[in-house]
């Protein structure tokens, strides 16, 4: 009889260029912080920048790489970047699992723990790109209580959309996350919470919740409640 995969989170990843490294400690490919296996599968094609323009033609990649997950044995699918929310219809509609392709899923949930007073604070790999459509809510109430900050003017961004990726190291990022959101609240000083949408942020959310003393949420948050709807205990 032909073994069955054993239950393991599957995480789509972006076109890196380069062979696959081992998971960075604290990062979002490192399995301690789930609790179970990750397999990961490529998106051919799925360059930083293709992604975060979102290309249509990555839909059908997206898609592919899902069904090897599956076929791999996971028991639920998310993503490696929070602007691949664009391919969240098309590869939920192809597997029969949980997914959670990004973070940006959600704001909705987020604006209704905050008092109406406050607003959520999204950081993103790429503000300029961070268009209407991925924020998911449209009420003008809703979007008037986001604000947005990037790192897209930093040397990591430009790291990020060279083929192969660069990687940044966890100081150079760091700096550039705590940048942007000392930008933020000097710009908006009723921020209640942040949310990271790119994965690689989680690596800097200790020095975040430092100074900011504020709830912080990201892919992880989405990704343990997607994992644990389908973990028997």
């Amino acid at each position: 009889m032909e073994s069955q995969p054993s239950p393991a989170l599957g995480i789509l990843r972006l076109e890196f260029g380069r062979p696959p490294t081992d998971p960075v400690p604290g990062g979002y490919m490192d399995s301690t912080w789930i609790g179970m296996p990750v397999i990961s599968e490529t998106a051919e094609g799925a360059w930083t920048e293709r992604v975060v323009h979102g290309d249509p033609a990555l839909a059908d990649a997206y898609v592919a790489a899902a069904r090897r997950l599956v076929d791999r044995g996971a028991v639920a699918i998310c993503s490696d970047c929070g602007f691949t929310l664009r391919y969240q219809t098309a590869v939920a509609s192809a597997v029969n699992v949980p997914v959670a392709m990004s973070s940006l899923l959600l704001i909705p949930t987020l604006l209704r723990q905050l008092p109406k007073s406050t607003k959520l604070a999204i950081l993103t790999a790429n503000a300029s790109q961070l268009s209407e459509d991925l924020l998911v809510v449209r009420d003008p109430g809703d979007l008037s209580r986001l604000v947005i900050g990037g790192i897209e003017d930093s040397e990591v961004w430009r790291m990020w959309v060279e083929r192969p990726i660069r990687p940044a190291s966890d100081e150079l990022l760091t700096n550039a996350v705590i940048a942007c959101v000392e930008r933020l609240r000097v710009e908006h000083s009723q921020i209640g919470a942040f949310l990271f949408e790119c994965t690689s942020f989680l690596r800097t959310a200790p020095a975040v919740r430092r100074i900011t003393n504020l709830p912080l949420y990201g892919i992880d948050t989405i990704t343990r409640m997607a994992a644990a709807s389908v973990l028997r205990t």
